[in-house]
């Protein structure tokens, strides 16, 4: 790996060439390339789980929360699962080359649109070394260069994982470049990563809201946010209370550190009185703190500690939720509208009207009706992983997949047309 900051345009640069050249890739090398990647991971178990143990250590002893360290660990569950990720996007289809629509016109003239790679994709992230696979391996197989910025608590993971894409890049004749991690992580460095206008043609921050903010205000180069996860699950009135619990249980507590849990749970002022006792015990049992509002307060006494109205718009990505009873549809629809991030919104009912009326007026990237919000994820849909999730509406929107880092090319054929 080299070292930036000042080097940082030469980097890019070797980004751009690797990506001419990814462009251009068959199917088969991009696979070789992933599948060999799954089988170095494994092989390079151990020294990747040892630069991950020198980033713990650094974190505890700087006392960083238990979400952090959750997010920025690895074990050889997580190393399995990154491994299968890469085969799982080896197996998927190849978007470059795939003809999007095509019309022939009145004149004779052939127009078609066809996808084609991005080209350099940067990617600048906080605290979860998965990304550094994730975001290579689509990028990879959608012919793409991933040009990666992650944090200094992550970086001898970073470091450890990207060592391995390269060499398996290698390995199947494709340039190691298509993989490029920048080991400066000033923020110095930061700042220019983001404003390298006419090498990066898309820019993907996955952080919290202090790096959100920072390319908002500084990045020169077109980006598309993943955003805050302010994911709220209703509980309508026609709910299967019994579906309800398992619900909220799975979308809070089995991985509150993530953007796709639930931090904020809606119930339906007819059920209240039944229901929120019930949920309550579950969620205390599982260590979860609640922050209620009035009306919840009085039905889960001191399970509860009182809601600010801030603590609304919060995202804990911890063992804490908001709660607020809601006076029907209608009033949960206006709540999350005031709240939301624009993530994933969940409603649990038997009332197929108003399931309807929900996936239909609730503006977020994903709603779900009768599932955990925990099923906002690239692997979870079929996209074999994501580089991110998209909280804004252009150009993607949702989980980005493989299709989300491509554009199209308009082929236009004649036969000596002229106008």
């Amino acid at each position: 790996m080299v070292t930036l900051n000042s080097r940082l345009p030469e980097l890019g640069a070797r980004a751009r060439l690797a990506s001419r050249r990814l462009a251009l890739a068959s199917t088969a090398s991009k696979d070789e390339a992933l599948r060999r990647a799954g089988e170095l991971i494994l092989q390079r178990a151990p020294e990747v789980l040892s630069a991950n143990d020198a980033d713990l250590d650094r974190a505890r002893a700087t006392g960083v929360p238990a979400s952090a360290i959750d997010r920025l660990q690895l074990d050889e569950r997580r190393l399995e699962q990154m491994s299968a990720g890469l085969f799982a996007v080896a197996g998927l289809q190849d978007p470059v080359g795939e003809v999007v629509d095509g019309v022939l016109r009145p004149n004779g003239l052939s127009v078609r649109r066809v996808r084609v790679p991005l080209g350099v994709v940067g990617v600048i992230y906080e605290n979860r070394p998965n990304v550094t696979a994730d975001a290579a391996a689509l990028c990879l197989k959608s012919g793409n260069a991933a040009f990666l910025r992650g944090s200094s608590a992550a970086q001898a993971s970073n470091v450890a994982i990207a060592s391995v894409l390269r060499e398996a890049l290698a390995k199947a004749g494709l340039p190691s470049d298509g993989v490029l991690l920048v080991e400066d992580v000033s923020r110095e460095a930061a700042e220019e990563f983001v404003r390298l206008t006419g090498i990066i043609d898309c820019l993907i921050p996955r952080g919290g809201p202090s790096l959100v903010a920072m390319v908002r205000e500084k990045a020169t180069v077109p980006y598309v946010i993943d955003g805050d996860g302010n994911c709220h699950v209703y509980v309508h009135e026609a709910a299967d209370l019994g579906m309800a619990v398992r619900i909220v249980l799975n979308a809070k507590t089995s991985r509150p550190s993530v953007c796709n849990a639930m931090e904020s749970l809606l119930v339906d002022a007819g059920i209240a009185q039944v229901f929120l006792p019930l949920v309550g015990r579950a969620l205390a049992e599982r260590g979860v703190k609640l922050l209620a509002d009035e009306a919840a307060s009085a039905e889960l006494g001191d399970m509860a500690e009182p809601a600010t109205p801030e603590d609304f718009g919060r995202e804990f990505l911890d063992l804490c939720c908001s709660v607020a009873v809601v006076d029907g549809l209608d009033a949960a629809i206006e709540h999350i509208g005031r709240y939301s991030s624009g993530h994933s919104e969940a409603i649990v009912t038997q009332d197929l009207s108003a399931a309807t009326r929900f996936t239909r007026e609730v503006d977020a990237a994903a709603v779900l009706v009768n599932a955990s919000t925990r099923f906002v994820d690239g692997g979870e849909l079929g996209l074999g992983a994501e580089v991110g999730i998209s909280t804004q509406k252009l150009h993607a929107r949702g989980p980005m997949g493989l299709r989300e880092l491509t554009t199209v090319k308009w082929v236009i054929e004649g036969n000596g047309h002229t106008r």
